[in-house]
């Protein structure tokens, strides 16, 4: 009878303790986008046009999903710097930093983590990462250019990489913006459904 008791003690202690987590990070991310939804009402900071800003007043999202907070392996590999491509004429240089390897609704995925050597340069972005890519919901309820990921350095071994995430780049909301480009190799052969959805003009 102790025995049993003691079991359901731990049980119920487990699932205490997920549940204040789950609500930790469901907090975290409510408190990401509204940074971002207030940044976008902001006239001075805002990407969106003039005309779009006046019914603004949050982006559009999927609804949170833990299923798209996983955990990736991260292995450094820190490759040649190379020009991205982006939606203009310039030539941003990068260079890839290693490759996070992660398993996303069943299927193992991995995609090459970036960094901007210039903007690098500058102390307040000295440890900032890039995650461009693409995945198959791009051109239908996504941006068709892909999104983007961001995470501070220097990365572990292990490293969440949370979907729930994902922004667009400033070409979504129109305007001449320069953007970067995912490269081929960042493309993720399934839907995620997590993160910000293309925004309606």
């Amino acid at each position: 009878m102790r025995h049993l008791i003691a079991v359901l003690l731990f049980v119920s202690a487990f699932a205490a303790k997920a549940q204040t987590t789950d609500k930790a990070w469901a907090d975290s991310l409510q408190a990401y986008w509204d940074r971002i939804n207030a940044e976008y009402r902001d006239p001075d900071h805002t990407p969106l046009r003039p005309e779009d800003r006046k019914t603004f007043t949050e982006l559009e999202r999927f609804a949170p999903d833990p299923r798209y907070r996983v955990q990736a392996t991260f292995k450094a590999r820190k490759g040649k710097p190379f020009a991205m491509k982006t939606t203009t004429d310039r030539l941003p240089m990068y260079e890839p930093v290693g490759v996070l390897t992660f398993t996303l609704l069943g299927r193992k995925e991995k995609l090459t983590v970036y960094r901007n050597i210039e903007l690098s340069k500058r102390p307040e972005y000295v440890n900032y990462l890039f995650i461009p890519f693409t995945d198959l919901t791009n051109g239908l309820s996504t941006y068709g250019g892909g999104r983007y990921l961001e995470l501070t350095g220097p990365l572990g071994a292990t490293v969440e990489l949370d979907f729930n995430r994902a922004y667009n780049p400033y070409c979504a909301y129109g305007g001449k913006y320069s953007c970067p480009i995912p490269p081929p190799d960042n493309h993720l052969d399934l839907s995620v459904e997590a993160g910000v959805k293309a925004f309606d003009h």
